[in-house]
């Protein structure tokens, strides 16, 4: 695992696309890469980066192909807060990636066997495209990454779960109030995570700390969900000052940052 810590948002933005451009080159030098894809407010910056790269023609998105970390279950595709829609406003349309190769989990079904049967079908879709090459993620402020709450098994796979009462109350502000917030979701597991190439993860802000704290230092425990970044071997998690509040031992972790000198 690597930390990187921005002095604002908008380093961690540049920092992170850097980390997302390193890992293309790594992993996809030779093909179009496959990228994971997270929503919410932590990674907009980054996509506005990578955005950048594209028009300036130093990425090219035209071949790729995205999986979307998770689904509301209940809203149907074509819902303005679907992640669906989400993504297409925030990826598709600004960074150039095609509609038609950005693939969601199904959220929207008449049975909950249906929504189990597309959840492994998304793993397979996964790994019938290669895997992975970078996952970008954001953290909740309970732990979570995707929509594993607290308590999930850390090798769990694609899978419908109820969120938090936390959770719904963080989201409500996308929705006209809390009510309209969706109880359930379907989500890439923990295990379904870990399996990528490369793990981007950005987070900004104090409310994010304690979350931050407790995936880079704490215990690997269910009762944080990201701890389980610390079992991968090309994490890069990428915050700003803030976020960084809590972290014991910060001085390691900006020495560790820096090139090797030989």
């Amino acid at each position: 695992m690597k930390v990187l810590i921005g002095s604002s948002p908008d380093e961690v933005a540049r920092l992170a696309a850097t980390a997302v451009l390193e890992g293309f080159q790594r992993y996809a030098s030779d093909r179009a890469p496959v990228l994971g894809l997270a929503t919410g407010s932590s990674p907009l910056g980054l996509y506005s980066e990578l955005a950048d790269y594209v028009a300036k023609g130093e990425l090219d998105l035209s071949q790729a192909t995205g999986f979307a970390l998770d689904e509301y279950v209940g809203l149907s595709s074509d819902h303005v807060q679907s992640y669906r829609q989400t993504l297409i406003r925030e990826v598709c349309q600004v960074m150039g990636l095609p509609e038609q190769n950005l693939n969601v989990p199904l959220g929207d079904a008449e049975s909950l066997d249906v929504l189990e049967e597309a959840a492994t079908a998304y793993d397979a879709a996964i790994a019938a495209a290669g895997g992975v090459d970078v996952q970008i993620l954001g953290i909740g402020s309970n732990g979570h990454i995707g929509f594993n709450e607290p308590g999930t098994a850390l090798r769990s796979r694609t899978h419908v779960t109820r969120l938090t009462a936390r959770t719904r109350s963080d989201n409500a502000r996308f929705f006209g109030s809390l009510d309209e917030v969706p109880t359930h979701s379907v989500t890439q597991g923990l295990g379904t995570v870990l399996e990528a190439r490369r793990l981007v993860l950005v987070a900004t802000g104090r409310v994010k700390a304690g979350a931050i704290a407790a995936a880079i230092e704490g215990p690997l425990a269910a009762s944080c969900p990201a701890s389980v970044l610390q079992l991968h071997e090309d994490a890069i998690l990428v915050i700003d000052e803030e976020a960084a509040n809590d972290l014991k031992h910060r001085e390691y972790y900006e020495d560790s940052a820096k090139a090797l000198v030989i």
